[in-house]
């Protein structure tokens, strides 16, 4: 025999309702607790760049006799400037990098902090800021 009121498999609309909103509760709970790691891990990389820079920095003026100029600009480390027989280059493995929101990172020689300068501006690319906005340098 069977039974004419038996239930067919689904969900009802106030079962799928309340599913939804305990599914949004708690992405509002866990996406911004996400993202702001991710922000963490992105100023983590542009310090680890400008490290590197440093490194190659250190290794270009011990061949040449001196850092890259302004004008020269990072791209030295990749591309023998004319007229730089010492040059034993290249000191990066790999083509000079934007910062990890795409922005190129600035050199300045001599810098306002040291010997040279490197700078991200950050998350928003301009001077300043606070948190992920905040700048970024090798002082």
């Amino acid at each position: 025999m069977h039974d004419r009121h038996h239930r067919h498999g689904g969900f009802t609309l106030l079962e799928l309702l309340v599913v939804m909103v305990i599914i949004g509760l708690l992405a509002g709970y866990v996406a911004p607790r996400y993202f702001a790691q991710v922000g963490k891990s992105e100023v983590k990389i542009a310090r680890a760049q400008i490290d590197a820079f440093e490194k190659a920095l250190e290794a270009y003026r011990l061949d040449v006799g001196h850092y890259p100029t302004t004008e020269q600009g990072l791209v030295a480390l990749m591309q023998q400037p004319p007229g730089f027989a010492k040059w034993q280059g290249p000191y990066l493995k790999k083509a000079v990098p934007p910062d990890p929101w795409g922005n190129v990172y600035f050199y300045k020689q001599p810098g306002e902090h040291g010997d040279y300068d490197i700078l991200s501006y950050g998350r928003d690319g301009k001077p300043g800021g606070q948190g992920e906005d905040a700048d970024i340098g090798n002082w």
